[in-house]
């Protein structure tokens, strides 16, 4: 049996070949999915390649990518890979070096490996359950900020799609009790990108109104290796059935949940 450590550096490996493609592609065709939401050909060969190597690396485990979804359910193993091949896909789009590669090893909903690579900026962030968070191969942490007035707050995207409208109508509340509260709000655009920096202490929270596995896993637990508290908008530990991502340095946690709208 592979130990969470060898599995560690499968992943690694997937994710620098896949980093190097992100890193010099340029799309070529992009497709709608829904309403403003959009994939490229380099997301689907991407996600290919290393559904492809992962496959031959670990035959017994499954594979759930954002693209094409699942394939090898058929297995005993307790464990799944999860992909976002493009992390940020309209800011790769559009030129701007804000997009990533996130690879989780799931085992019964929670990720015990997370692997993401930052390729334009060279940056990769490695996690393994109880062993801590890394950037480049150096140890990572969280911030000490205590109070929001000095907190930088990292928020996900506006909604697209179906419901967007809805959806939005949260989301923008949230930034307007943001903006009087904390030092500065970014919008990165890219899940990973808020979480991994938080991790390393760029930012002082993440705040995600959405929980798709393929965006957040990775991140989560590099987040929480890094001493992160993630929660969801309740207060509860967040799992993979949560309906928000909220995490940040723990001291911070409780004022940021009295502001989050319902």
């Amino acid at each position: 049996m592979r130990s969470l450590d060898q599995l560690a550096k499968i992943a690694e490996s997937a994710v620098q070949m896949a980093g190097d493609l992100l890193q010099g592609s340029r799309p070529q065709v992009v497709t709608t999915k829904s309403d403003r939401d959009t994939f490229t050909d380099i997301d689907v060969l991407i996600e290919r390649k290393v559904r492809f190597y992962l496959a031959d690396a670990t035959p017994d485990i499954a594979f759930l990518g954002e693209e094409e979804g699942y394939s090898n359910q058929i297995t005993d193993s307790p464990y799944t890979w999860v992909l976002d091949p493009v992390d940020g896909t309209a800011n790769f789009v559009h030129g701007v070096p804000l997009s990533a590669v996130s690879l989780a090893l799931v085992n019964d909903n929670t990720a015990v490996v997370g692997v993401i690579s930052l390729p334009h900026l060279h940056l990769t962030y490695t996690a393994v359950h109880g062993g801590g968070a890394y950037v480049n191969g150096q140890p990572i942490k969280v911030s000490g900020v205590t109070e929001l007035s000095s907190a930088m707050v990292a928020i996900g995207d506006y909604a697209t799609g179906t419901g967007a409208e809805d959806k939005n109508t949260r989301r923008i509340a949230l930034t307007t009790a943001l903006a009087s509260r904390v030092e500065r709000i970014r919008m990165f655009g890219s899940a990973a990108h808020d979480l991994v920096w938080l991790a390393e202490g760029r930012v002082d929270a993440a705040l995600i109104l959405a929980n798709e596995p393929w965006d957040v896993a990775a991140g989560v637990l590099i987040a929480r290796e890094a001493g992160a508290l993630v929660v969801d908008a309740s207060g509860a530990t967040h799992n993979s059935q949560s309906a928000d991502t909220i995490a940040a340095t723990p001291a911070i946690v409780d004022q940021l949940l009295a502001i989050i709208p319902a």
